[in-house]
């Protein structure tokens, strides 16, 4: 077991994301946000020897804006690269930015602006952003953008999920779908593709209910069927419940499909972080038909009783169908924290579950004051047919820093 460090450059560095070129799966692109020189910024970082060596870059902000953070990173068929990045100014102006790259990651655009946010009346946060890559889609290579459209943040706010299309690869995105009810509050969303093309974006509800919800296109994003409700959700406390612990831990869905050719083909899994056995676990429904009805959730982790387990990030092989969750967990050691892989080769039934990280390392990175913010995920991918690469916020280093393992 080997753990890479991705970002040995000065301050720290959160939330990553990485893709990896199906077709040469050697060319992997990483992005985190970047403290490097002093506001947060789009990191990328890009291995051409399948994630043992990285480069580094850090993206421009768009005119008039000062911050990025929410950095993801999504690969399309053959050799495009689409980072999609939360951007901020002092006006507030929170909007959607992406970046393209058609040689593998090694150049991008300038950035554009996909949905622009306004002061304090529309804030376009928590992006994320998936690219079709299914095997029997007619909507191969359309790029899906989500966000939580937060509105009136000065004064009793709300919040809801919009989703955006483009069928040119990132260059220009069509008007916004409205996902969730306008009653809702809700918090980050994901989006999947089935192996036919249906579209599936997830999210929790976090008030009037707390509910994992999910809706689908089999249109290709033009339009969205009735919300389906996954399971209710007990929400993790926003800080853990353990001695020296200050970092924020907000709870997102996740969600994946099974496009392989196995048994399991047109599985749908959602998966999230739940409070309800009193401690943070992870938790795994699937869905046999499409994502109308879905199964009694369980828990993928083995961890004992009172241990934490958070932050998920669930990917499904399209060749073998086996599903990879990974997992912050302080199970070892109850203060100091690790990475775990949750597998699964039966479609979600049963479970294995590895440590992924070598070192233990403390969230505070040694300080006598509690962080903040470890970020607000971590992400695996699947290298084809059956590997895999996980990137993280780790502190073994001293600095809150992005590691990469298998």
């Amino acid at each position: 077991m080997v753990n890479v460090l991705v970002t040995p450059s000065a301050n720290i560095k959160q939330e990553p994301s990485v893709a990896v070129n199906y077709l040469s799966p050697n060319i992997m692109v990483a992005t985190a946000t970047d403290f490097l020189n002093g506001p947060p910024a789009t990191g990328v970082y890009r291995s051409l020897d399948g994630g043992m060596t990285w480069n580094s870059t850090i993206l421009p902000f768009p005119a008039g804006f000062t911050g990025a953070t929410s950095n993801v990173v999504a690969y399309a068929f053959p050799t495009t690269f689409i980072v999609a990045a939360y951007v901020f100014s002092p006006a507030l102006n929170g909007s959607a930015v992406i970046y393209r790259s058609t040689d593998n990651g090694a150049t991008y655009s300038a950035p554009t602006i996909a949905a622009p946010g306004y002061g304090t009346f529309t804030n376009n946060a928590e992006v994320n952003l998936t690219i079709d890559k299914a095997q029997a889609s007619s909507f191969l290579g359309f790029v899906y953008l989500t966000y939580t459209h937060q509105v009136n943040i000065d004064i009793v706010g709300g919040s809801v999920i919009f989703f955006q299309r483009s069928v040119n690869a990132g260059v220009t995105w069509q008007t916004p779908v409205l996902i969730s009810n306008e009653a809702d509050y809700v918090s980050r969303s994901q989006t999947a593709v089935g192996f036919t093309g249906i579209v599936y974006v997830a999210y929790i509800t976090l008030s009037p209910t707390v509910t994992f919800k999910v809706r689908r296109s089999l249109n290709g994003g033009v339009s969205f069927e009735p919300t389906v409700s996954v399971s209710q959700v007990d929400l993790v406390p926003t800080t853990l419940p353990v001695p020296g612990y200050a970092f924020l831990v907000l709870t997102s869905a996740n969600i994946a499909t099974d496009t392989s050719s196995m048994p399991t083909n047109g599985n749908v899994y959602a998966v999230w972080q739940d409070n309800r056995l009193g401690y943070a676990d992870i938790f795994l429904s699937r869905s046999v038909n499409d994502g109308l009805t879905w199964s009694t959730p369980i828990r993928v982790t083995n961890a004992p009783a009172g241990s934490q387990n958070f932050f998920p990030s669930i990917d499904v092989s399209p060749k073998t169908g086996e599903i990879n969750i990974i997992y912050y967990s302080n199970q070892l050691n109850g203060f100091l924290l690790d990475v775990f892989l949750s597998q699964s080769t039966d479609g979600g039934l049963n479970f294995i579950n590895t440590r992924i990280t070598t070192t233990s390392f403390d969230p505070n990175a040694g300080s006598a004051i509690p962080t903040a913010s470890i970020g607000n995920y971590i992400t695996v991918s699947v290298i084809p047919p059956s590997q895999r690469v996980a990137v993280w916020t780790d502190t073994r280093t001293g600095q809150q820093k992005i590691f990469a393992g298998p």
